[in-house]
C-alpha cells in the first residue's frame, strides 16, 4: 500500500449513519480487560513490559480456571450503570484467547478452564438487551515478527494468517456482533503504521521494498463486512473505522465523525489489586465531558482471576447507574451542542431541548452565545432556581451558588423550534 493513501481511499467500507445511529445514541458502554493477565495482578502488559519467557508465560493458562466467573452478572453490572453495549477482551496482546480456535492453543477452551467465556458473554449481553462487543488485538508478542517483521517475514506473515483466522472465527461463530474493537494502534508491519491519535499513515525503519503493507485492512475488514454487515468497527486495524479513538483523554469537541473515549474504572485496565478508584462525581464528569463533545465513553474494569467484578467496582458503577436514572434524558439520544464544550461544561441536544451541563461555574453569571430559536422554556433538572436571559447577542443563565450541584447542574431550554 503507498504511504501517502488517504482514509478516503476505504471510505466504501464505512457504515452508513442510519446504521451508526444506535451507537451515536448509546453514549456509555463497558470495556472489560480479562485474560490471564489477570493472575500476577499486575496488569494486562505483564508479559511485555517484565520480559517474561513465552513458555513461562504460556503457564498461566494452566492455572487459569475462574470459577466465579458468571457472565450474566458482568451484564447485569454494565445494565445497572446505566450501560448500554459491552466490549470484551476476546484477545490481548499476549495471544491467550478467550474463545475456541482453530488457529492456536492457546486458549480457554485448550487449558485449565476448558469454557469458551466469549460464547457465554455474548448470550449473556443479549439477554441483558445489551449490544455485543468483541475486542481483538492482530498483534501477538509470542511472535518475533511482532517485533522484526521483516526480519522474521514467515513469523510476521504467520501472525496475519492467525489474525484473519480467528477474526473470522468471532465474526462466523458468535451469532450477530454489534461492535469489532480493534488495538494495535502502532502497529507497522510492512513499514506503514496507523497513527490514531492524528488519523494519519506514518512511515517507519523497518520498511520493505515494494512498500505494500503486510495486514491489508481493507481486505481484512471487506471480509467482516461479508461476515457481519452492520458491525460498527473501530480505527485500530489500518482502516480509520466508523469512528474515532481517544484512549485515556476526551480531547476537543467533534461532531462531523463519531468518536469514542476509552478509559479506566481504576487506572489500569487488567485487574491489579487494590488500584485507587475514581470517586462517583468524577465517574459522572469524565461521560458528560465525553457527551458534551459529541462522543460516546466506554469505561473499563478488570475482573479478577476467578471472573468476578470487585464489588466496590459495581457499587460504583451502580451509582453512576442511579444518577443516570434520574437524568439520563440529557445524555442518552442527544447530540453535542449547540454550544462548545469548555472548561465550564458543555449542553447536549435532541429536538427543541439544550441541556446545558455545568460542572464548573466560572462566575456568577454563565454566558454563552445566542441562538436563533427563542428559548419558550427553561427548568433545571438538578432542583435548582434557574434564572435564563436571552438577549440579541448573549444567553445568561445563573444559578444561586446553594442550588448549584457540586457534580452537573443541568439546566433545560426548550427552544421555539428544533436546534439548529
Amino acid at each position: 500500500m503507498d504511504a501517502h493513501r488517504t482514509d478516503e481511499a476505504y471510505d466504501h467500507l464505512a457504515l452508513l449513519p442510519e446504521d451508526m445511529q444506535w451507537w451515536r445514541d448509546a453514549k456509555f458502554g463497558m470495556f472489560l480487560h480479562w485474560g490471564v493477565y489477570a493472575i500476577p495482578g499486575r496488569g494486562e502488559w505483564v508479559m511485555f513490559v517484565e520480559d517474561m519467557d513465552v513458555d513461562e508465560y504460556r503457564k498461566l493458562a494452566d492455572r487459569f480456571d475462574p470459577k466465579g466467573f458468571d457472565a450474566r452478572a458482568w451484564a447485569e453490572a454494565a445494565k445497572d450503570a446505566g450501560m448500554r453495549y459491552m466490549v470484551l477482551t476476546a484477545r490481548h496482546h499476549d495471544g491467550f484467547c478467550l474463545f475456541d480456535s482453530k488457529a492456536s492453543d492457546f486458549t480457554s477452551v485448550k487449558t485449565a478452564a476448558e469454557r469458551d467465556f466469549v460464547a457465554e458473554y455474548c448470550e449473556a449481553c443479549r439477554e441483558a438487551g445489551l449490544r455485543v462487543g468483541i475486542y481483538y488485538s492482530p498483534m501477538d508478542w509470542r511472535f518475533p515478527g511482532y517485533f522484526f517483521p521483516r526480519r522474521y517475514r514467515s513469523s510476521a506473515e504467520a501472525m496475519k494468517e492467525q489474525c484473519w483466522t480467528q477474526v473470522r472465527e468471532l465474526m462466523s461463530d458468535y451469532g450477530r456482533i454489534d461492535i469489532l474493537w480493534y488495538d494495535g494502534a502502532w502497529l507497522a508491519l510492512g513499514g506503514i503504521g496507523f497513527d490514531c491519535a492524528t488519523r494519519a499513515w506514518h512511515s517507519t525503519q523497518d520498511v520493505d521494498t515494494n512498500g505494500s503493507w503486510l495486514w491489508q485492512p481493507e481486505k481484512l475488514n471487506a471480509m467482516v463486512r461479508e461476515l457481519q454487515p452492520k458491525i460498527v468497527i473501530n480505527p485500530r486495524s489500518g482502516w480509520r473505522g466508523d469512528f474515532d479513538t481517544r484512549e485515556g483523554f476526551v480531547g476537543d469537541m467533534q461532531t462531523d465523525r463519531s468518536w469514542e473515549q476509552c478509559d479506566t474504572l481504576t487506572g489500569t485496565w487488567g485487574h491489579i489489586p487494590g488500584a485507587p478508584m475514581r470517586s462517583l462525581r468524577n465517574c459522572i464528569q469524565l461521560l458528560i465531558a465525553a457527551v458534551v463533545r459529541d462522543g460516546n465513553l466506554l469505561l473499563n474494569v478488570g475482573p479478577t482471576p476467578e471472573g468476578t467484578i470487585e464489588p466496590r467496582q459495581v457499587r460504583r458503577l451502580a451509582q453512576v447507574g442511579e444518577w443516570l436514572e434520574h437524568y439520563g434524558e440529557s445524555v442518552y439520544d442527544t447530540r453535542g451542542g449547540p454550544f462548545v464544550a469548555g472548561p465550564w461544561g458543555g449542553a447536549t441536544c435532541r429536538g427543541n431541548k439544550v441541556y446545558l451541563h455545568i460542572l464548573d461555574w466560572p462566575e456568577d453569571w454563565l454566558i454563552l452565545p445566542s441562538l436563533q430559536e427563542k428559548i419558550v422554556r427553561s427548568r433545571s433538572l438538578t432542583g435548582a432556581t434557574v434564572d435564563v436571559r436571552q438577549m440579541e447577542e448573549t444567553i445568561e443563565v445563573s444559578v444561586p451558588p446553594p442550588d448549584r450541584d457540586a457534580t452537573d447542574t443541568i439546566i433545560v431550554l426548550e427552544l421555539q423550534g428544533s436546534v439548529t
